[in-house]
């Protein structure tokens, strides 16, 4: 195994420092595939539900999503404005949201369940652009990348090592890795989607409003926070909360300049 191992170490290194990168919040990151990849990926994916037959015919909420989208993409930092961005209606009662690498947003039905005005909408889908800003899918494919290799290699190790190793990465892969990493980003979304929020103009309060009201609508069910993708609701809620206080500047600075969206 040490022979193994010891061959595979230069390449590894070369991978970490071509992998090098650097969130929006100042994070490192560590990141394998390129943008173009991602953004082919992307709209792979797109395609896909788009083609699934699950688009909801409702013109009102696409125009909606349409208004509240384009106000906050403007904000983005230059390299994503220019991208094409899309949005679809998606026909599912589950309250969700996503947005995929390339400029892709999908919000479903059920999202109007619990965010019930335009501030609240823009919580959400300004929190989906904070993933794609920060790359937070690239990252996630290549921790989920290095994760598999890492296994391959132990599962070329032998005898009590190996089980042992096997046992402690498997652990490690799962729930010290890669689930602490989900969290993180979606941290990072939540405050970056605030303050997206805010520079286009819409209330910054309404990203803890509309956490609170997802709460109330699943009466509180959720699995245990150590072992969630998400942060736990009642901590997000907390520090959406105390965050919205400081961006209310940025709002009115915002509407001063004449951004003040109308996505009725």
């Amino acid at each position: 195994m040490r022979t193994q191992c010891s061959k595979l170490l230069p390449m590894a290194l070369v991978a970490l420092l071509a992998a090098c990168a650097t969130a929006p919040t100042g994070r490192s990151q560590f990141i394998l595939v390129s943008d173009a990849d991602m953004d082919r990926m992307g709209a792979s994916a797109f395609d896909q539900i788009k083609a699934g037959g699950k688009l909801a015919k409702d013109p009102a909420r696409q125009r909606q999503l349409r208004c509240i989208t384009d106000a906050l993409v403007a904000v983005l930092p230059p390299e994503h404005r220019g991208k094409a961005w899309e949005v679809a209606l998606v026909q599912d009662d589950n309250p969700n949201a996503f947005a995929l690498p390339g400029g892709k947003v999908g919000v479903h039905t059920g999202l109007f369940k619990v965010a019930t005005d335009q501030d609240q909408l823009a919580a959400v889908v300004g929190h989906e652009l904070g993933h794609v800003v920060s790359r937070h899918a690239a990252e996630r494919v290549s921790q989920q990348f290095a994760a598999e290799t890492a296994l391959n290699v132990l599962n070329s190790a032998t005898g009590g090592e190996r089980q042992q190793l096997l046992g402690l990465l498997g652990v490690g892969a799962q729930a010290g890795v890669l689930l602490p990493f989900s969290r993180r980003h979606e941290s990072e979304a939540d405050l970056l989607g605030q303050r997206y929020m805010a520079q286009a103009g819409f209330d910054p309060q309404a990203a803890a409003t509309v956490w609170e009201n997802m709460v109330r609508a699943t009466g509180g069910n959720r699995v245990p926070a150590f072992l969630s993708t998400h942060p736990d609701p009642e901590a997000r809620i907390k520090v959406l909360r105390a965050s919205a206080p400081g961006l209310m500047a940025t709002r009115d600075q915002a509407r001063t300049a004449g951004r003040r969206p109308n996505c009725r």
